[in-house]
């Protein structure tokens, strides 16, 4: 049986800020058969250190450049995945996950430490799967630093989880590093006078996937490729997307607790007790009449908030209560908080994250919104379908690879979607989409049943993912 080790900042159920950590929490679970097993690697941050009784296994010296510490390796099994933690306290015993002066220094202390802690494990690697900016080193130290042959022989895949973030830092960052400099020299590394941890996992990972075909597409395009266009280009050839998808155990309305009701495809009944039951939690006028619009994501421009701001009282004169669940951006949040003061019983605005409040406002809610300027994949919109919820989405990136917009005329769709930039387009496809609701309410069933009748499971992503290991080890 091969080996894979997932390698990341983040990941279910331990932590997370992001959608890279459902990815991490639920992808190895999906891929472990017969043929591989898989393993995932995560800094010991604190809450998960503060939080979670885990086994400590082993320590070991990290040198690299300037650093010169110990790792401290601990060590959980979870639903049959074999989660290991790496743990310093200077650098990941912190209340917060990233956003300080030293996130560099801090990990590159990381990828050291994931390939040094290769030699202790009690199994061989066949692939490292390295996931986003934090682990973008992994790949040109192991085939650049290491001359054994355990190392040399190591295939990893790099995946983009979003292009946005690329790990960009100073030139004397290389100080932190056993790397030769003509890798900087060259221009491997070299990213607008400093170094990018993306450009290096771009350009030394055997194979560079993403997280949805249409964001594979984008990323080649001055528009969507964040200035990384000339180098991802350079690997078009070894560069695929596959969507992702999510836990159907976690979301899943007819077993979860969080719900004052279950429902199915074939038993809807429940999901009208769990609007209610939102309404009257969240101080909404209880009516099952009235289209109830929600929004959960982090509050970023990334996410089409700008539509949303710029349509908010026109999008209100319709009929409709809208609930918006996140946290982020200071003046998007301050914009929000005047919701339930200008339109009483008719919006709210929770500012932060509920898990067990984002599960009732999935199944609450008639339609989510997802209006994003750009979306690598999207978890929001699989999640939606799978509670009956219909996503409204901008066609772009893994949203234009999930939701099928209504046909009318065919009667088919699991959701609405509009492909301009536009708040103006955002406004119009949500009145169609209210004509529907209130004047076709047969369709608009029907457009619910399809939605929870979308395969959203890693069940055909994960057989993706098992051909590309298979490519790569040949």
């Amino acid at each position: 049986m091969r080996k894979i080790l997932f390698v990341a900042s983040e990941g279910l159920p331990y932590i997370k800020s992001g959608g890279l950590a459902d990815v991490i929490g639920s992808l190895p679970q999906a891929i472990n058969c017969a043929k591989y097993s898989c393993a995932v690697v995560l800094p010991l941050y604190k809450k998960i250190k503060d939080k979670y009784n885990l086994e400590k296994i082993n320590s070991f010296n990290v040198q690299s450049g300037l650093i010169n510490t110990v790792a401290d390796l601990y060590y959980q099994k979870f639903n049959e995945v074999e989660y290991y933690f790496i743990a310093n306290d200077r650098y990941f015993y912190r209340d917060g996950m990233y956003g300080y002066v030293d996130d560099g220094e801090r990990f590159a202390f990381f990828n050291k430490a994931v390939l040094e802690m290769l030699n202790i494990l009690p199994f061989k690697v066949d692939i490292l799967a390295c996931n986003d900016w934090h682990t973008g080193m992994i790949p040109i130290l192991c085939k650049k630093e290491y001359t054994d042959e355990y190392h040399r022989n190591i295939k990893t895949t790099y995946t983009i989880h979003n292009l946005l973030f690329q790990g960009n830092f100073p030139e004397n960052l290389l100080d932190y590093f056993n790397l030769d400099r003509k890798y900087y020299e060259n221009g491997d590394i070299r990213f607008d006078d400093g170094i990018s941890f993306m450009k290096a996992g771009i350009l030394y990972a055997d194979k560079v996937t993403t997280v949805s075909q249409s964001y594979a597409r984008e990323i080649l395009t001055e528009e969507y490729s964040e200035r990384m266009d000339g180098v991802l280009r350079v690997r078009e050839n070894d560069l695929c997307g596959i969507v992702n998808g999510i836990d159907t155990r976690m979301w899943d309305s007819k077993t979860d607790a969080n719900l004052i009701a279950d429902y199915s495809v074939t038993k809807l009944s429940g999901k009208k007790k769990c609007k209610k039951h939102l309404q009257e939690m969240l101080g909404l006028r209880v009516a099952d009449d009235v289209l109830l619009v929600g929004m959960i994501s982090r509050l970023t421009w990334q996410k089409g908030v700008s539509l949303l701001l710029e349509k908010l009282s026109a999008m209100m004169n319709q009929d409709i209560q809208l609930i918006i669940l996140g946290t982020g951006d200071n003046y998007i949040e301050s914009q929000f908080k005047q919701l339930e003061y200008t339109y009483p019983h008719r919006a709210v605005f929770y500012c932060g994250y509920n898990e067990a409040l984002s599960h009732q406002v999935y199944a609450g809610i008639d339609m989510l919104l997802m209006p994003s300027l750009f979306e690598p994949c999207g978890i929001s919109q699989l999640i939606a379908m799978r509670y009956g919820s219909l996503p409204l989405v901008r066609e772009v990136g893994g949203l234009k690879d999930t939701v099928i917009p209504y046909n009318e005329y065919e009667h088919t769709g699991n959701g609405f979607s509009f492909r301009n930039f536009s708040g103006d387009d955002l406004l119009n496809v949500l009145k169609y989409a209210l004509n529907v609701y209130y004047y076709r309410p047969k369709e608009w069933k029907m457009l619910m049943k399809n939605a929870m009748n979308t395969d959203v499971s890693w069940n055909c992503s994960a057989q993706q993912y098992i051909a590309l290991f298979d490519e790569i080890l040949g």
